[in-house]
């Protein structure tokens, strides 16, 4: 067009803009958003949303929000992609800002935020949000739906997920396999495995994120046969596992103390399957070999890795030297920990008690002190827990909940007999 001089309208820029979004080509982007501007075209809403789009997918948020404050026209959807911008950067803060400033909202709108919020694990906010939208009478889209039922899942809010569920069926939703997955993975996570399965079964289309929420709530809840019945199903029916699949089955394998399914598993990942190991898969055999006592093996793992260990990878390996009493590895171990993660208060809690355990008081008060010069705090750890409809919250080490003294004796029990068992 350009070489035989024939002048763009306003119709060309939004799809050349389009166009360079697919590619995410921003440079090219960028000489387009002048040409627009010399030809006058910024007066127009969809040239300017698409430009919005296109600095969005390009990562530069900040471009973005400036070419929709300079822009003449702003409608809803100009509001939809400044939000899903800020969603995308992890600004959940400045996307409910926008969101809250709206005129009027869709349906897009809500469901970009509530996605948001699910993504940043900020799970009550998502909830909150989602009962806002059906006390306002909103529209839903399963956007919005499966979102909140993630946020359901990973607080183990189960009767507010029963709700929307029933929601679901009073309306109407039809169910896709999206849909079907957000049900299955709050039914598993929060242990109703029955009725996930049932779920399960009717779904239609089952696409690889609907196996693997099925096999990630197995995994969590130790049922080892059946998540490789379903892991052999999966494949039977030719859907190709991913990492996430290799995950669940290598957590399932952990929890149900699986060492030698698991290795085979690591093994055939690459070779067999032509998943890529990623840290995550690493991690998760550390610990599953360390926890074993196969604490030679579990570091001729480490030390052979393409990459460099993290935090989940080398506590791991602590995890296990703590439990097996190998001191100086467990030095080792905690020495990485502290140096990809120099924040982490947990490690030298954990190393303190290394020495304690061997007897190491030299070792126990200089680790101390080097953890109190470091001025760092080990984080409280935090776990909910819903029993007829009421969600208990216990605080590491707290003593609030009127059963305590009943809550620590059956975990003293516990601990005691895991210790039993790893000792064997």
């Amino acid at each position: 067009m350009r070489r035989n001089s024939v002048l763009p309208d306003s119709h060309t820029y939004p799809f050349i803009l389009k166009a360079c979004a697919l590619l995410n080509s921003l440079t090219l982007g960028m000489t387009l958003h002048s040409q627009a501007l010399k030809f006058g075209f910024l007066v127009d809403v969809f040239v300017c949303n698409n430009l919005v789009h296109l600095y969005n997918v390009s990562g530069s948020i900040s471009d973005a929000h400036k070419v929709f404050d300079e822009s003449c026209h702003i409608d809803v959807v100009s509001y939809n992609l400044i939000i899903d911008g800020y969603v995308k950067v992890g600004e959940i803060g400045k996307a409910r800002e926008v969101f809250d400033e709206m005129p009027e909202r869709d349906k897009v709108s809500w469901g970009t935020l509530l996605a948001g919020y699910a993504k940043m694990n900020q799970c009550k906010e998502a909830i909150e949000l989602f009962d806002r939208m059906v006390s306002l009478n909103v529209k839903f889209d399963n956007v919005a739906l499966v979102s909140a039922l993630s946020a359901c899942a990973q607080l183990g809010e189960l009767e507010k997920g029963k709700t929307i569920h029933d929601y679901i069926k009073t309306k109407g939703i039809a169910i896709d396999s999206y849909l079907c997955t957000g049900l299955v993975d709050l039914y598993a996570k929060c242990g109703c495995i029955e009725i996930a399965m049932e779920l399960f079964e009717t779904s239609l289309e089952k696409k690889v994120f609907t196996w693997n929420a099925m096999l990630v709530g197995l995994a969590m809840h130790g049922h080892g046969q059946l998540l490789f019945d379903y892991f052999s199903r999966m494949v039977e029916a030719g859907v190709k596992p991913d990492g996430v699949t290799f995950l669940a089955l290598l957590v399932g394998c952990n929890h149900a103390g699986l060492v030698h399914e698991a290795k085979r598993l690591f093994r055939e990942m690459e070779g067999v399957y032509g998943v890529c190991r990623e840290l995550k898969h690493y991690g998760c055999m550390a610990d599953l070999l360390a926890r074993a006592g196969l604490i030679k093996e579990a570091t001729e793992m480490i030390e052979a890795m393409p990459m460099a260990g993290d935090v989940f990878v080398w506590g791991g390996l602590l995890g296990g030297c703590r439990i097996h009493g190998h001191v100086e590895l467990a030095v080792k171990a905690a020495e990485n920990v502290m140096e990809v993660k120099p924040e982490d208060g947990g490690v030298y809690s954990i190393l303190a008690n290394v020495f304690a355990d061997a007897g190491r008081w030299d070792d126990l008060v200089n680790i101390r002190r080097r953890r109190d010069c470091a001025k760092i705090k080990k984080s409280a750890g935090c776990s909910l827990i819903q029993l007829n409809g009421v969600t208990h919250e216990f605080i590491s080490w707290d003593d609030l909940h009127p059963q305590s003294d009943e809550i620590y004796s059956i975990l003293n029990c516990l601990q005691l007999n895991l210790k039993q068992y790893y000792w064997r």
